[in-house]
C-alpha cells in the first residue's frame, strides 16, 4: 500500500513537472503533447520501491486524462471552453493531438510497468544437486 502510495506521488510530481513543461514548450512554439504523460510515468517509476502492473496500468490511465486536460487547458475549443464540451468533442481533435494523447497514456503506462524478466541473474539458477 505504501509503494502504491509513492508510485502515486511520483506520477504527480511527474505529471505536474510535464504539464508546466508542455506550457512552456507550447509558448515557444512545440508541440510535446505526449510529454506530461511519459513524465507521469517516470515519475511513479522514481518513487516507487516495487513497480507494479496495477500501478502501471492506473499510470497509463490517468496519463491519457493528464493528456486530454492539457490539450483542454492550453487549447480549448473557441464555440465553448468548458471541459465537458471539450471531452464530448475529443473526436473533433486533430489526428496528430489524439495520436499524442495516445503516446503519452501509452508513455505513461511504459514506464510505470515492472521490468521484464527477472530482476537478478541468480533468480533463474536453478540449485544444483
Amino acid at each position: 500500500m505504501i509503494n502504491a502510495g509513492l508510485g502515486l506521488a511520483g506520477a504527480a510530481t511527474g505529471g505536474l513537472l510535464g504539464y508546466l513543461a508542455f506550457g512552456w514548450l507550447a509558448a515557444q512554439g512545440f508541440y510535446a503533447l505526449a510529454l506530461p504523460g511519459v513524465l507521469l510515468g517516470l515519475g511513479a517509476t522514481v518513487l516507487a520501491k516495487r513497480r507494479s502492473m496495477p500501478l502501471a496500468v492506473a499510470c497509463g490511465i490517468l496519463a491519457l486524462g493528464l493528456g486530454v486536460f492539457t490539450e483542454w487547458k492550453h487549447f480549448p475549443f473557441a464555440k465553448d471552453d468548458s471541459l465537458t464540451y471539450f471531452a464530448t468533442h475529443l473526436p473533433d481533435l486533430r489526428p496528430l493531438t489524439l495520436i499524442l494523447i495516445g503516446l503519452g497514456g501509452f508513455g505513461g503506462f511504459w514506464f510505470a510497468r515492472p521490468a521484464a524478466g527477472p530482476r537478478h541473474p541468480a533468480a533463474n539458477d536453478h540449485p544444483t544437486p
